[in-house]
């Protein structure tokens, strides 16, 4: 049965820390894992569980990686990678790459097989399409998060993420190319925001000045995570304030 979810996202960083440990503690989320082979790639790595879907911080460790030239471009937006799980990554990215969005990397790990598509084509973030071998279950396998990663999720603060945030100067243009590429129709709301819908969260398209991965929505205790933000020296606007270049923003 053909299916696509958002298994995980990632944020870069110029460092970990205190980047990790500040969303640890003001969102009530643990590690799960840190993944040895990012270190190849001249990076470091933490994931923490939200429910089922994974949020990454990564960072570099030396001088000339994408990562670190990303963040020298985006102007320290640190939003990277939105990361979906489906039935045929290679199937989906042939579609893209007949869209002429071509594929940056391949990647396979033994259950693991996933396919980046190029930021430059995909526009405001890197798209990875990926199956791993049991992982049709949302809390199945997932080796990108180690081999215990549901015994760190926590629920007693936050227990949900339930959008990511794209934005562009032309907010329909971008969700129709992202709605061809993952093959979803986006709908427009009274606000002027473009969404596209998966079954477990949400790709919103908003008005910015430039195109980039900008924010995340999550279902929180709202007071209880805004008094931790303050508490570690965050600035905290509405119900949201901004870690590693992107709005955290949650509600009940």
């Amino acid at each position: 049965m053909p299916y696509l979810h958002l298994r995980q996202f990632c944020l870069v960083a110029r460092r970990l820390e205190p980047v990790v440990s500040d969303i640890a503690a003001i969102m009530g989320l643990e590690v799960c894992y840190r993944d040895p082979h990012v270190g190849k790639y001249g990076l470091e790595n933490a994931l923490l569980p939200v429910g089922p879907i994974l949020l990454e911080v990564i960072a570099p460790t030396r001088d000339g990686t994408a990562a670190g030239r990303f963040l020298d471009k985006s102007g320290g937006r640190g939003g990277y990678m939105a990361i979906l799980s489906c039935d045929d990554p290679d199937g989906r990215a042939a579609r893209a790459n007949a869209l002429g969005v071509r594929t940056a990397n391949v990647i396979d790990h033994e259950t693991y097989h996933g396919v980046q598509l190029h930021p430059r084509d995909c526009r405001a973030a890197f798209i990875e399409l990926n199956h791993t071998d049991g992982s049709d279950d949302v809390l199945g396998p997932y080796p990108p998060a180690g081999p215990d990663w549901t015994r760190a999720i926590r629920h007693d603060v936050t227990t949900a993420l339930t959008e990511v945030v794209l934005q562009s100067p032309e907010p329909s243009g971008l969700a129709a190319h992202w709605g061809r590429i993952l093959d979803l129709t986006p709908a427009a709301n009274s606000e002027g925001d473009w969404t596209l819908s998966l079954p477990n969260a949400a790709i919103r398209v908003t008005t910015g000045e430039r195109e980039c991965m900008s924010g995340l929505c999550f279902r929180t205790d709202v007071a209880v995570v805004l008094d931790a933000a303050r508490a570690r020296g965050y600035a905290v606007s509405g119900n949201g304030f901004e870690i590693a270049g992107v709005t955290f923003a949650v509600v009940a």
